[in-house]
């Protein structure tokens, strides 16, 4: 009989999967899972046989840990091995205020195809569940402890499984378990237009960032190809329909490459799009992978693109690299392949 994985799982799921009759039993479970639990030895508020029973019909996760790297700058990436035998990548991040970030993947691999990320010259290799979702924050909360917020910016396109990424939210913001504000929880898509409105619409209403890269609909088609099905004016509608319908700011993010995106007609395009609309603006020099025909920008070309921004009134953040040297930066995560 194959055992029933339970990180994932709500208290009336596992006490109807495991043919439990006392329904307190599943709530008792689930408080242990979302408390680390990684044994049913540790469940000391059930007794020994029930343990034991449980013991024989499922298992807490269905991923390991396979390598830890650690940055000088205090990122942690982590590389879990999956059930199937594939991997992925998950990143600690922590700010100059000590504020913890887990950025997990929310798929194995990804079809978006966007030129200048490593993650996606792998392709797509599948989904990943609710339950392999909320492993990597586990994982990231036993490296570090407790962390402050969850970004669904690791590999893959969180639009592109948002049933699994719904359900890994209100897992972990449930009352009775982990209880993370969903104000504490940031969705970064390359921008899906059907996501967003569906996101807006049915909820939950988190906080939302939209890759934008550049706002020239021609360069966007080379650098980006989901622009062919999502062209700008309609994905400029949807961010503005999402942030007067969830009274959040969206925000813009844009990875930075030398002399492509950075000259004057990209800042006078950048500010034609972000206007009319509420949103906040992050700008992330690109992180350098040696496989892609892309250069770092220069520190003065990327100040001289924020300054142009701001001088239109913008609210604009130039981030910080972070985890460049393990290859946990923006854009480096990259390993999907089996044993």
């Amino acid at each position: 009989m194959e055992k029933l994985v339970l990180t994932g799982l709500f208290p009336e799921e596992i006490t109807e999967r495991l043919s439990i009759p006392q329904s307190f039993r599943g709530k008792q479970i689930f408080k242990w899972i979302s408390s680390h639990a990684t044994d049913f030895s540790q469940m000391t508020n059930l007794s020994k046989e029930f343990r034991e029973e449980l013991e024989q019909k499922a298992v807490i996760r269905s991923s390991k840990v396979n390598l830890v790297l650690k940055d000088p700058d205090g990122t942690v990436k982590l590389q879990i091995k999956l059930f199937d035998g594939l991997f992925i990548e998950t990143v600690l991040l922590t700010d100059k205020n000590g504020r913890k970030t887990a950025c997990v993947s929310c798929q194995a691999g990804c079809a978006m195809k966007c030129a200048f990320c490593q993650t996606g010259t792998l392709g797509l290799a599948r989904n990943l569940t609710a339950g392999e979702i909320i492993e990597e924050f586990m994982y990231l909360e036993e490296e570090a402890g407790t962390l402050d917020n969850i970004v669904f910016m690791g590999m893959g396109e969180p639009m592109m499984n948002l049933s699994e990424i719904r359900k890994a939210i209100a897992f972990l913001s449930s009352p009775d378990g982990r209880n993370l504000s969903e104000r504490r929880i940031t969705l970064s898509t390359c921008g899906i237009i059907k996501g967003i409105y569906d996101l807006a619409n049915n909820g939950p209403h988190i906080r939302l960032a939209v890759s934008l890269t550049t706002a020239d609909e021609i360069l966007r088609q080379k650098l980006m190809p989901v622009q062919s099905g999502n062209p700008l004016p309609e994905l400029k509608k949807a961010i503005g329909y999402y942030a007067q319908k969830t009274g959040k700011r969206v925000t813009l993010e844009a990875a930075l490459f030398h002399d492509t995106n950075t000259t004057d007609e990209s800042a006078r395009q950048f500010i034609d799009f972000a206007k009319g609309i509420d949103v906040n603006i992050n700008l992330i020099p690109w992180n350098p992978i040696d496989t892609l025909p892309f250069t770092e920008p220069e520190q003065k070309e990327c100040k001289d693109f924020v300054r142009k921004l701001e001088s239109a009134g913008l609210n604009v953040t130039l981030r910080t690299r972070r985890g460049r040297t393990i290859k946990g930066a923006c854009g480096q995560l990259g390993k999907t392949d089996k044993d």
